[in-house]
């Protein structure tokens, strides 16, 4: 009979190409790992692995199946999860994922409440650029990701939370900025560097009237941007829930509304049948009452998606 605990094993070898690292991701010895692999070749009467004394790859039929033992190790793990949910929904531990322009302003205010209403979930963050947090959602490292949109998700649940409008900075005591008009003729807008979906946003919030100059600087955080800004370097877009969670307020850089920007939509993502998805949608309340909080005691408004062509 073939087990989950070979598939473990064949996912195990083929994401490190080394039995030894392998039978330490799945904390069991070298000889056991190796003894699993055989039984499974052996039951299904195929080689799965190459070995040598110098590598180990996968055979065509090995990568095959390893992506098909994914899957049933995730459908294993969701009936597992679906068991536990409908027995204790708000109990165990939530791996909730965010992407680096979201989760700071925003979670750290959140935790608070969501702890109060559901004081036996254990909650892990995960700070990732949206592609990466996407993938580890569909490979059931994550249970639920706050992310931006646009940006494909495929099949994903998406529950919206907020459009997050955005404020032009530039240096303090520089030229009065003409909001729209100074962004859309300067040729020194600066972006976050490119896999941040922040950049594509940002591009989007007037489209086809900003760009980017290919040689301008790209930044790693929405600080180094700030501090560039605040240096004299050029100007940026800030989103408004950075803003009013106070990301310039020891900056020397002067902020202007863009009423008119298209904003950006702030979503909780999650696989489709989760049976947890009842909780999912409380955390999504607790965070819109969190934003709405922070940008009324910021002063600083919501973003408008009727602004969008």
């Amino acid at each position: 009979m073939i087990t989950l605990r070979q598939m473990r094993f064949l996912t195990a070898v083929a994401d490190t190409l080394n039995f030894s690292r392998a039978a330490e991701l799945c904390f069991v010895t070298q000889p056991t790992l190796s003894a699993g692999i055989k039984e499974l070749e052996d039951r299904l009467g195929v080689q799965l692995i190459e070995r040598t004394r110098q590598s180990v790859m996968m055979t065509p039929l090995g990568l095959d199946l390893t992506e098909r033992a994914r899957r049933l190790l995730l459908d294993a793990a969701e009936i597992e999860a679906v068991a536990k949910a409908h027995k204790s929904p708000l109990e165990g531990d939530l791996k909730l994922g965010s992407i680096p322009t979201i989760g700071p302003y925003l979670l750290p205010r959140a935790l608070p409440a969501i702890r109060e209403a559901f004081p036996d979930l254990r909650v892990y963050l995960r700070e990732e650029m949206t592609e990466t947090l996407i993938e580890g959602l569909n490979a059931g490292r994550l249970d639920l990701v706050l992310i931006a949109l646009p940006f494909d998700i495929g099949a994903l649940e998406i529950m919206p939370l907020f459009d997050d409008g955005y404020q032009l900075a530039t240096p303090l005591g520089g030229p009065p900025p003409r909001g729209a008009d100074t962004l859309t003729s300067s040729p020194e807008l600066m972006l976050l560097e490119k896999g941040h979906c922040l950049q594509r946003h940002a591009l989007a919030a007037y489209p086809g009237r900003i760009v980017a100059a290919e040689d301008s600087f790209a930044a790693t955080s929405l600080s180094t941007l700030i501090a560039m800004v605040a240096e004299g370097l050029g100007i940026t877009l800030l989103p408004n829930l950075a803003v009013a969670a106070g990301v310039t307020r020891l900056a020397h850089v002067q902020l202007t509304p863009l009423p008119d920007a298209c904003p950006r939509q702030v979503v909780l993502a999650w696989r489709p049948g989760t049976a947890r998805a009842k909780l999912f949608q409380s955390i999504g309340k607790l965070l819109q009452q969190t934003q709405k909080t922070l940008v009324q005691s910021g002063n600083v408004p919501n973003g408008d998606r009727s602004t969008c062509a």
